[in-house]
């Protein structure tokens, strides 16, 4: 069944007592091992604030051929997408809440778990936006859910904002409430639009690992979304992509000021100048660029 039952089979040698639908924080870190960067008190990896503003300036096709080839991680991109507000990145740390079609039983087994542990007192998926703080992006599978999909509508959206400060909202599911949600200066991703408030399902899982349409997301992965769609990044690539990107800013920054000069046909300096006298003049440039000059 994959990872829609991951934290219960690491817990399966645990007591009963442990969490059920909650990675511990020995297990989360375990789990996230290759992150270089400090962490929440529960374990999830921490990247740090200047990291991810650097993000911001990304595109996802920057990040698409280091983290696809070189890195060898070719499932961490999810497109087709509505956007709330198409214009502003969505850049944050990532919170995972993963829900499933409602089972009475089960469902009566994990509420029990949150009203015995975490002092539950609202809805399941309230539970969860309660503990976003600033910075996070509340990203949920929702497994592509319409009617009774809906994470969040517009007073829910506002907590979310609130909580998050400058992060966001990724539901492989709906959102509900779009005249009253759109005005919030927020980044979300949705699949569907309804009327509809969330319904028939169960909170399963959160801070575990998701699936979000074609993607694995890790509590802690870095977000970027633009445009195009969202990229789950691993903590642990963030700093190489940040840093290719740069290269990649300054390549494209010379290219487009050489070709609207109307002086050369794309194939002279696209991909790579095949002049040697231009391309030792694009080296110098990207070193001058680069501080190394």
């Amino acid at each position: 069944m994959g990872y829609k039952w991951f934290c219960l089979a690491l817990a399966a040698a645990l007591p009963l007592s442990a969490q059920m639908f909650k990675l511990t924080k020995e297990q989360l870190v375990e789990v996230t091992r290759k992150n270089p960067y400090d962490r929440f008190p529960d374990g999830r990896p921490k990247v740090p604030n200047d990291v991810l503003e650097k993000v911001r300036g990304l595109s996802v096709e920057e990040v698409w051929g280091p983290i696809r080839g070189e890195a060898g991680y070719p499932n961490q991109y999810e497109g087709d997408w509505q956007i709330m507000h198409p214009g502003k990145k969505l850049v944050g740390r990532v919170v995972t809440a993963q829900f499933m079609p409602l089972r009475t039983d089960l469902n009566e087994l994990l509420i029990g778990e949150l009203k015995s542990k975490f002092n539950f007192s609202s809805s399941p998926h309230q539970w969860v936006i309660d503990q976003l703080q600033e910075g996070d992006v509340f990203v949920v599978d929702l497994f592509g859910k319409e009617e009774g999909g809906s994470i969040v509508g517009d007073n829910l959206a506002m907590a979310v904002k609130s909580a998050t400060k400058w992060g966001g909202i990724v539901v492989d599911g709906a959102i509900r409430d779009l005249e009253g949600v759109h005005p919030l200066d927020m980044a979300i991703y949705y699949k569907h639009a309804t009327p509809s408030a969330i319904g028939n399902v169960q909170l399963t899982g959160y801070n575990i690992p998701v699936r979000i349409g074609k993607a694995t997301v890790l509590p802690g992965d870095v977000v970027l979304g633009d445009r195009t769609g969202v990229y789950f990044i691993p903590p642990n690539l963030v700093k190489n992509i940040v840093d290719r990107a740069e290269e990649t800013h300054i390549h494209d920054e010379w290219t487009k000021a050489k070709f609207s000069t109307g002086k050369w046909k794309s194939s002279e300096l696209y991909p790579s100048p095949k002049d040697p006298a231009i391309k030792k003049e694009y080296e110098e440039y990207k070193a001058q660029k680069l501080g190394k000059k």
